[in-house]
């Protein structure tokens, strides 16, 4: 039997499938459910040693000796701090040396508990990877601790400290056998010719692939899974990702239904966006997705074929919907102006303006999607047109573009940079969250209401400008944006509401309807 506390049940079973066969244990109250884990388990011999600062170097020798992970187990308090001599050995010797410390709850750090200090990030840089395991209550907590068990395991050049916080009761063994719980692996080898031809044959094999690349454009791909609804048909059992972060939460929410996810990243990090990750493989996304596409191109899939006749439909019906005058017809207009001219440098900002770029844009664009809000847009747009003697587009909205406004205060710009500048008084996104609408705050306190406008920051500041408060005034905009010859920076203003922009882009959704 096993202990009753699901984050020691979900590192123990972890312990076993990553492979770990040996733990040397110390003696204690609050690493007891851990050490009888241990003990349990059939594929993992457990080593008694009362001297925790010896007990880091027997786990040490251990290392060098089977040249694969050992466990030391310590319980709370000090215990942990009697480890870091060996620990900073390991770490030179970048040995994978496991910490596992008991720890108490929380709340009781500096209560004056017994054998209770601070032990998360305790050992500092002297380990890889440090984390500190939820108590979980609900799936999502249950995934996290999976997640970060995983994490630390996947570190094979040096040691890492996993933190286990237990509450009381703590000797509850009532648990007949451990989880089945997901696994990572982590592909390190570099990408040779044979790595690459092992994942385009596993990726052909299943029987409902789907390759998602690129950050953030994934065009169309949000009208599609609107349209699947609850269709089983189109879930995948294998997600290939090479891309960033996905914008669509619609997206995501239907790809957490696949049955597991393999990611490719520069670093063989552990980005587990759709809580399905079964595997890591270090290298270029790029390289890999061009692959495979070649080889779905060569040799038809069916699943890829279904996929591909939905997404021909949304993009029939996206290119036949005219939408009244909004943020979404400017977005159409310059989208179409521009391609036709061939431009290609285009930077988004965040919220609204990013999701009317996944339904236009034929290619790829820029945003500052990996942590950012609102902010920075404006500026990195401007810093990109300094290093290059070709248009470059800025579409945002408008408290992106106010917030942002110093970008333009500047000796550096040219008449290369060309701003779109969506503005419906407010944060428009927040018009689309079910439910806020209830809240008497919404407009003035959470969405920013304001009645401001950009000519005088763009006279100030020397910019040529324009203003459209009309379907023809707003394409006679986006001509003159496009096609100018100007030695300044052009910005065009287009006026909207955010009712109107609201009723558009439900209108455009209602249309897809198969």
């Amino acid at each position: 039997m096993y202990s009753s506390k699901t984050n020691v049940n979900i590192l123990t079973s972890l312990l076993q499938s990553h492979g770990v066969r040996a733990a040397v244990v110390c003696p204690g109250s609050r690493n007891a459910p851990i050490v009888h884990n241990l003990n349990e388990c059939p594929d993992i011999t457990c080593y008694p040693v009362t001297d925790e600062r010896s007990a880091g170097f027997y786990a040490l020798g251990m290392v060098q000796a089977l040249e694969s992970p050992v466990a030391v187990c310590v319980t709370s308090g000090t215990a942990l701090l009697n480890l870091a001599p060996a620990v900073a050995e390991a770490y030179y010797q970048e040995r994978p040396l496991i910490v596992i410390s008991a720890d108490r709850p929380p709340q009781w750090i500096d209560q004056l508990d017994g054998q209770t200090l601070p032990q998360p990030d305790a050992l500092g840089r002297f380990v890889r990877k440090a984390v500190t395991l939820p108590e979980p209550h609900d799936v999502e907590e249950r995934w996290y601790c999976n997640r970060l068990v995983n994490e630390a395991l996947l570190v094979q050049h040096g040691p890492v400290h996993i933190n286990v916080p237990i509450s009381e009761p703590l000797f509850d063994f009532n648990t007949e056998s451990l989880p089945l719980e997901r696994k990572i692996t982590l592909t390190t080898a570099e990408l040779t010719d044979r790595t690459l031809s092992h994942l385009v044959r596993m990726f052909l094999l299943a029987k409902r692939p789907m390759l998602i690349s690129g950050q953030p454009l994934n065009a169309n791909l949000d009208e599609a899974v609107y349209l699947v609804g609850d269709d089983e048909r189109y879930v995948p059992d294998l997600v290939l990702y090479t891309g960033g972060s996905m914008v669509s939460k619609r997206v995501k929410h239907f790809l957490r239904k696949a049955k597991e996810t393999w990611v490719v990243n520069r670093w063989g990090e552990v980005t587990d966006t759709f809580q399905n990750l079964t595997r890591v493989v270090q290298g270029d996304g790029d390289v890999v997705a061009d692959l495979v596409r070649f080889h779905v191109e060569q040799q038809p899939h069916p699943f890829v074929e279904l996929w591909a006749a939905l997404l021909k439909h949304v993009q029939q019906q996206r290119d036949s919907f005219e939408p009244d005058y909004s943020q979404m017809a400017a977005v159409r207009a310059l989208e179409q102006r521009a391609g036709r001219s061939g431009f290609n440098m285009f930077h988004y900002g965040n919220s609204s303006a990013i999701r009317l770029a996944n339904i236009y844009a034929h290619h790829s664009v820029f945003c500052n999607r990996g942590v950012n809000g609102i902010e920075g847009s404006l500026s990195t747009a401007a810093g990109f047109s300094c290093m290059t003697g070709d248009l470059v587009f800025c579409v945002l909205g408008d408290l992106s573009f106010f917030y942002d406004q110093n970008a333009l205060w500047n000796q550096n710009l040219r008449g290369n940079l060309r701003i779109l500048l969506l503005n419906n008084g407010k944060g428009g996104i927040f018009n689309m969250l079910p439910g806020l609408e209830q809240s008497p705050a919404r407009d003035r306190l959470v969405a920013a209401e304001h009645h401001t406008t950009a000519a005088g920051i763009c006279q100030q500041n020397g910019l040529d400008f324009r203003q459209a408060t009309d379907l023809q005034s707003m394409h006679e905009g986006i001509g003159w944006l496009v096609e100018t010859e100007s030695e300044h920076p052009l910005l065009l203003e287009v006026l909207t509401s955010a009712a109107d922009d609201e009723r558009v882009l439900k209108a455009y959704y209602r249309s897809l309807s198969i």
